[in-house]
């Protein structure tokens, strides 16, 4: 057994096409349709630029000069970006470098 409590010989013990096959006759466990899909929450774009980056969200938002309590709403799903955030988070996840040398310009 594990710390979680489940012992996983069996599942061990299965091939490949075998765990998928039980996993497809779960009636809990059926794969998403793309009908399901539009309905589920994206994670926010900007975690997602974050974490390519490497950066903390204290990093990122002092790089990007983004007040860090709107990173956190945006993230959390609190908030939407409005569009130019859009467009700039867009900008930002195609050349971070690119920004960063624009911001260190303009101070």
């Amino acid at each position: 057994m594990t710390k979680t409590g489940h012992d996983w010989t069996r599942a061990d013990a299965m091939s490949e096409e075998e765990r998928h096959a039980a996993a497809l006759s779960d009636p809990d466990a059926q794969p998403l349709t793309p009908q399901d899909l539009k309905g589920l929450k994206q994670t926010p774009r900007a975690k997602v630029i974050r974490r390519a980056l490497g950066l903390s969200q204290e990093e990122f938002a002092a790089r990007f000069h983004i007040p860090l309590g709107t990173l956190r709403d945006w993230e959390q799903g609190r908030k939407d970006p409005d569009a130019a955030a859009r467009a700039y988070l867009a900008v930002i996840g195609r050349n971070p470098a690119a920004v960063e040398a624009a911001l260190a310009s303009s101070t």
